[in-house]
């Protein structure tokens, strides 16, 4: 629990759209309102911006360019800092407003601070260690001189599912890299990044460098600032089909383009495998954030050998979690976002079963206020279901088994997702045959967690383009230009 009144904390978040360093009313004083998805309860209102309103978002991340783009980068770096600083001092603030608006257990969502926190931190460092390099062409002719610059005013667009991580994971690499933004968060759970923004007013953000509008009409406001030709650059961070639209409105200008998109984990463990370890990662892998992460392991694929003993385990403990809203103590599974990912979860379970797989524990949505889904168990799902196809994006483990190595890559890799797979073996050979041979940006080796600030997260195949973290995340957010000059001697 925590001492911080909600009434309090939700009267302090800003309800205007942040343009240029004020907060302003949308145009013709549009609002939308924002749920506690545990309780159905209105909890802020909120402007929900015009295509004008998006369009002067823009005009002021454009007018602001030029000035950060030249600011030096330790500047920036301190900026950053400090934003990192005062991130940790609102610590608990930050983590009961994720809370409220997205519905994840307050132990999370703390856990989500430190993870959003440390993007904030790194790419402070990383400001400062941008570099190009010099050296004479092989023909000894000249010098050529590399060096990165800013790409320009970015337009980033982040999901429901991590408020906080998903804002300062674009955010912190573009201004460190000398780029202005504007960002929309997701219309289900803005509060997060508005409070956000206002911590960066209060370290000291220069005015237009970071723009955010909130509103319920994102294609209608979106379009037209990705196809102006003075956007350069596009992060997204949702679903595949909508990353598909946006890369198509994208190529009109050309943007330089991060997609971090849909995902379909395969979960392997092998015969050889410690199931202890196995069931604590799975347990991660699959539970943290409800099961809505697009980093939640959807297939857990286990060798025929020790199936039964898998799902009996897992089984037992997810019988002992607690549901309920985020905020009451011991609670490890709080609400789905909506009434449509419960009645999503609803029917891939509700297929899986009409295809003789069995719900072990689970299997059905919770009667009353909120949108509860049950946390579930599904053993033996037969190849073809519903549930081993589609991100489930709930919390919901389905089982498939496994007859030898070659069995397991075949159906891992049999979706055109590539985000993150898990793999759980003690033979080391193995493990790094499984590195070699799964179709996938990342990968877990006996661990169920992966996301690092220092690394560099993304996908292959229908899981995006691009990284965020790590060395190779501000490099989104630069453009390199080569300089020969002639021989100087």
């Amino acid at each position: 629990m925590t001492d911080i009144r909600e009434d309090e904390l939700l009267a302090s978040v800003p309800d205007g759209l942040f343009i240029g360093g004020e907060w302003l009313a949308a145009e013709g004083g549009r609002t939308l309102v924002v749920r506690d998805p545990a309780t159905g309860d209105v909890v802020k209102e909120i402007a929900d911006a015009t295509p004008a309103d998006g369009m002067a978002a823009l005009d002021a991340a454009v007018d602001a360019f030029p000035t950060w783009a030249a600011t030096p980068a330790r500047e920036r770096a301190e900026l950053l800092r400090r934003a990192f600083d005062l991130l940790m001092e609102r610590k608990e603030e930050f983590a009961l407003l994720m809370t409220i608006e997205m519905g994840k257990p307050l132990a999370e969502a703390r856990g989500e601070v430190a993870y959003g926190a440390e993007f904030v931190r790194w790419f402070s460092e990383e400001a400062a260690r941008i570099s190009g390099r010099y050296g004479p062409n092989p023909e000894g002719t000249g010098r050529m001189i590399v060096s990165q610059h800013p790409v320009g005013p970015a337009f980033l667009i982040t999901p429901w599912n991590f408020p906080l991580a998903m804002a300062t994971r674009k955010i912190a690499p573009a201004i460190a890299a000398g780029c202005t933004v504007v960002i929309k968060p997701a219309e289900l759970t803005p509060l997060t990044t508005l409070y956000f923004a206002k911590l960066l007013e209060d370290a000291g953000l220069p005015k237009g460098v970071v723009n955010v509008f909130t509103t319920s009409t994102s294609g209608a406001v979106s379009e037209p600032i990705i196809r102006d030709p003075r956007l350069r650059k596009l992060s997204f961070t949702g679903s595949t089909p909508v990353g598909q639209r946006l890369l198509e409105q994208a190529a009109q200008g050309v943007l330089r383009t991060s997609m971090e998109l849909g995902g379909n984990a395969p979960f392997i463990v092998f015969d050889d495998a410690d199931l202890d370890k196995a069931v604590d990662g799975a347990i991660l892998a699959k539970f943290r954030n409800i099961g809505q992460a697009c980093t939640a392991a959807n297939r857990f694929i286990v060798h025929r050998d020790v199936v039964d003993e898998f799902a009996r385990r897992v089984t037992d403990r997810v019988k002992q979690m607690k549901v309920g809203r985020g905020t009451e103590d011991g609670v490890t599974i709080g609400p789905l976002i909506d009434d449509r990912a419960v009645a999503k979860a609803a029917a891939l379970v509700g297929d899986a079963v009409e295809r003789g797989a069995q719900v072990t524990t689970g299997g059905s949505a919770i009667e009353g206020a909120g949108t509860f889904y049950a946390p579930t168990v599904v053993a033996d799902v037969r190849e073809g279901s519903d549930i081993l196809r589609e991100e489930i994006f709930g919390p919901v483990l389905a089982i498939v088994p496994f007859e030898d190595e070659d069995d397991a890559v075949r159906i891992a890799n049999d979706t055109e997702y590539g985000l993150v797979s898990y793999v759980f073996t003690e033979n080391l050979a193995r493990g790094q045959r499984m590195i070699e041979r799964l179709e996938t940006g990342m990968m877990g080796l006996n661990a169920g967690v992966v996301s690092n600030a220092a690394a560099p997260f993304g996908g292959w195949k229908m899981s995006g383009l691009g990284r965020e973290g790590g060395a190779e995340g501000i490099h989104e957010y630069l453009q390199t230009k080569y300089t020969l000059t002639p021989n100087p001697f």
